[in-house]
């Protein structure tokens, strides 16, 4: 399994060929505090990268979602409706957002790998 970041915060992991699993950072969720709803894509919907995918809303502020690939969403982590926290409790993992099915996997190369992803923190 591989994690990528964007610049705004979202990570991505290829677990296999048919899907790659996208939610936030554990960064994006201390910045926005206590989540108390999350909108989440819509399954079979295609999203080319960086188009707002969803929002996620906290008792600070809401933050939009961005597509970090361009792809079709395949599933959404139904229990993120039920309870939303779960983002804040486990950000990479129980708090996942979507899976898509990436349509250019030359754009997950583009990503920033975890080094890089530290350095972008270190520099905010």
């Amino acid at each position: 399994m591989t994690t990528m970041f964007t610049p705004d915060h979202e990570w991505i992991n290829i677990e296999d060929h048919e899907a790659a699993v996208v939610g936030i950072t554990p960064h994006a969720q201390d910045a926005l505090g206590d989540v108390v709803f999350v909108d989440l894509p819509e399954v079979g919907r295609t999203y080319k990268r960086g188009e707002v995918a969803g929002v996620v809303e906290s008792v600070k502020a809401a933050a939009d979602l961005y597509m970090p690939v361009e792809g079709e969403v395949v599933e959404i982590n139904e229990a993120l409706r039920k309870d939303p926290a779960l983002v804040n409790r486990d950000p990479m993992g129980d708090g996942w957002f979507f899976k898509v099915h990436v349509t250019h996997m030359e754009q997950f190369d583009e990503l920033m790998d975890p080094p890089a992803y530290d350095k972008l923190l270190k520099n905010l």
